[in-house]
């Protein structure tokens, strides 16, 4: 029933505030313009075939539209989802409602799981918006939807690995915009991290490899579920909010 009660109060945070509308709006509109973008190119393609029937059978909504859209989406929430969790922490602790928490009966791993899962809401939310546009291009051509679904998934984990990281750094900071930044940064760089990996080589450019959260996204997007990039995500998620708990029950005695 904790997790339900801080559930209910950071949504309805979030739709109090300009937070979830302004980011709403934003995420739908360059989604919409992607989405635009990459479809006029496949008209192109298909304008083309018309000439040269050996093009067609290449033609593929799903290859050509859905796949590159989820991976702009992809790239999109790299710079969109530290502002969901900039303020889940760092905001408590600015006006020291998290203190005050602390007096309820109210366990570490509830008060955590209620804003997780509020982020997670705004960020399921969010998704429904490229869905829309996927839903409008299945009205003009044949789409598989078992790989719209697991790359649909992959977006879903990978989602929540920002979300685990943003709310880790937002419990190191009183300043939301600090807290953005950090969440941002730590989360480039686990996206990046493998670009050296193929320089350094040997067991350092395999941990390389397989710490960048974008590489695991790859089999996801084609989709094929690998229990490899599955277990990376959760453990992922769960070490991040692991640290977080850490996090805040060092400033709880600390008091």
């Amino acid at each position: 029933m904790n997790v339900l009660a801080i559930f209910k109060r950071e949504v309805r945070t979030y739709f109090t505030s300009p937070i979830a509308y302004t980011l709403l709006t934003i995420f739908a509109i360059i989604c919409g313009f992607m989405f635009t973008s990459i479809l006029a190119q496949f008209q192109r393609a298909g304008f083309q075939s018309a000439m040269n029937p050996s093009m067609a059978q290449g033609l593929n909504a799903t290859e050509w539209v859905v796949r590159p859209l989820l991976r702009n989406v992809a790239v999109i929430l790299l710079f969109l989802m530290p502002i969901v969790t900039m303020r889940l922490l760092a905001e408590e602790r600015r006006t020291g409602t998290l203190e005050l928490l602390f007096t309820f009966p109210i366990r570490d791993v509830e008060l955590l799981g209620g804003k997780f899962l509020a982020a997670l809401a705004i960020f399921l939310v969010m998704l429904a918006l490229p869905l829309i546009n996927i839903l409008m291009l299945a009205s003009l051509a044949p789409l598989e939807w078992q790989a719209i679904g697991v790359a649909f998934a992959g977006l879903m984990l990978l989602g929540m690995t920002f979300l685990a990281i943003g709310l880790f750094c937002s419990s190191l900071t009183e300043n939301q915009i600090v807290a953005a930044v950090l969440t941002f940064g730590a989360a480039l760089l686990f996206w990046i991290i493998d670009w050296s990996a193929d320089s350094t080589g040997g067991t350092l450019g395999q941990v390389l490899s397989h710490l960048s959260i974008i590489r695991h996204f790859d089999s996801f997007q084609r989709g094929v579920i690998e229990s490899k990039d599955l277990i990376f995500y959760l453990n992922f998620t769960v070490f991040g909010l692991f640290l977080t708990m850490r996090a805040v029950e060092s400033h709880r005695w600390r008091g």
